[in-house]
């Protein structure tokens, strides 16, 4: 069965909503709407709703998410809602919901809203929310900052196996920010930086914890994201009913899902010998590629990967295969990865070039590959997309979910 993704709405990610006395509930109303008017539906057209969210509880004391979808858009009553949570990667296992209910038959077109309020607390509290996505009290990090310390030691263990030099790491935080330029919804697309911002330079570019610098780091950030799957029955009712073509609209051709513990030494240790850092990663990428009968990367035109820091994207880059592991900076010194590339990554500019609101990402990286493969990314579109892959992970690697989205020859 096809799964067709027939658009969405992305909020302003620049945008701090509690500064104009609204919270994460009027970000999921102005999502929904959004998504069903891009999409030119009918609130009676959405069968059930699923809702990505990770900290809604910790940010601002409000859970029970999915009964908010009605409470924000009335016309919702009565449908069902369900919430999911896997930290970073919360819409993502949305979108996995709803695609195993639309291929049981059970709905033919299904809304996924991620959504995520970060910016009413300050940056240090917003931190501390944060490391819930970590084992509380046992990672053994000794650390103020923990996921900047975490991913620092990627790129640690990276230079360890394989030898690393952060010159790399610099330039795919000055690609996604630049790139980011483009995108008039990313958060940074109005940022300045000085001549030293991509280099070692300590007071231009600080180190945070070892391994990580400022310029390594996606953002705290606000946002919301809806998108609408259906069923090919319910895309030939609607190409028939608005006079389109079927064949225009993206689908969900392939997915892959892997789960780890949540303590990060752990998986250090346990791919000791392995050619990957993260042989889980690696599994849940090649399984969306087979399962979208993707032959390998080279047929990938672009991709959407989870950037929360230069060193996840720079694991991702020979995870998904552009290069041999250990590898990933002849991909960056190549051009490969930069639009114009071979495979662009995150032409949109990623986490940390759009911002990171955590329980909308997942769906943002979908719509932005439906957009590219469709031609309608505006200025930061990859020329002659068809097919695009993305990979979200939740807390330290411990959700990984990969899907490649195209529109089949």
């Amino acid at each position: 069965m096809a799964i067709y993704l027939l658009g969405g709405h992305q909020t302003d990610f620049a945008r701090a909503w509690s500064r104009e006395g609204l919270d994460l509930t009027d970000m999921m109303g102005e999502a929904i709407a959004g998504a069903l008017a891009a999409c030119r539906l009918d609130h009676a057209d959405i069968d059930a709703i699923h809702v990505g969210n990770a900290f809604g509880e910790l940010y601002r004391g409000q859970g029970h998410l999915a009964a908010m979808v009605a409470q924000v858009t009335p016309e919702f009553y009565g449908k069902p809602a369900m919430r999911h949570e896997a930290a970073c990667a919360s819409s993502s296992i949305a979108v996995l919901a709803a695609t195993a209910e639309i291929e049981a038959g059970r709905y033919d077109c299904v809304m996924i809203v991620g959504v995520e309020e970060e910016k009413n607390l300050p940056g240090d509290e917003a931190s501390k929310v944060q490391n819930a996505a970590s084992w509380q009290g046992r990672e053994g990090i000794d650390c103020r900052f923990m996921w900047p310390a975490v991913f620092g030691r990627v790129a640690q263990e990276y230079g360890e196996r394989y030898g690393l030099d952060r010159r790399h790491l610099n330039r795919i935080a000055e690609i996604n920010l630049g790139n980011a330029k483009r995108n008039p919804n990313a958060q940074t697309r109005k940022w300045q930086f000085g001549p030293d911002a991509f280099t070692d330079d300590d007071t231009a570019n600080p180190v945070i914890e070892p391994g990580t610098r400022r310029q390594d780091c996606g953002q705290i950030t606000d946002g919301a994201t809806a998108i609408v799957l259906c069923s090919d029955r319910f895309m030939a009712a609607y190409a028939g009913r608005r006079g389109v073509d079927a064949a225009a609209f993206p689908q969900i051709l392939g997915w892959g899902h892997a789960n780890a513990g949540i303590r990060f030494l752990d998986k250090i240790e346990r791919s000791r010998g392995e050619a990957y850092v993260f042989p889980h990663v690696r599994k849940a990428i090649t399984d969306a590629l087979r399962r979208a009968g993707v032959p390998g990367p080279e047929s990938l035109d672009g991709i959407e990967t989870h950037d929360c820091f230069t060193s996840t994207e720079y694991m991702a880059i020979d995870h998904f295969g552009l290069t041999e592991p250990g590898q990933s900076w002849k991909a960056v010194e190549e051009g490969v990865i930069e639009l114009g590339g071979r495979c662009p990554v995150n032409a949109s500019g990623g986490l940390i070039g759009v911002g990171h609101p955590v329980g909308a990402t997942g769906a943002r990286m979908l719509l932005d590959a439906g957009r590219q493969v469709t031609g309608t990314a505006g200025d930061y579109q990859v020329e002659d997309a068809r097919t695009y892959g993305t990979l979200n992970i939740g807390g330290s690697l411990g959700t990984v979910v990969s899907f490649v989205v195209g529109r089949p020859a």
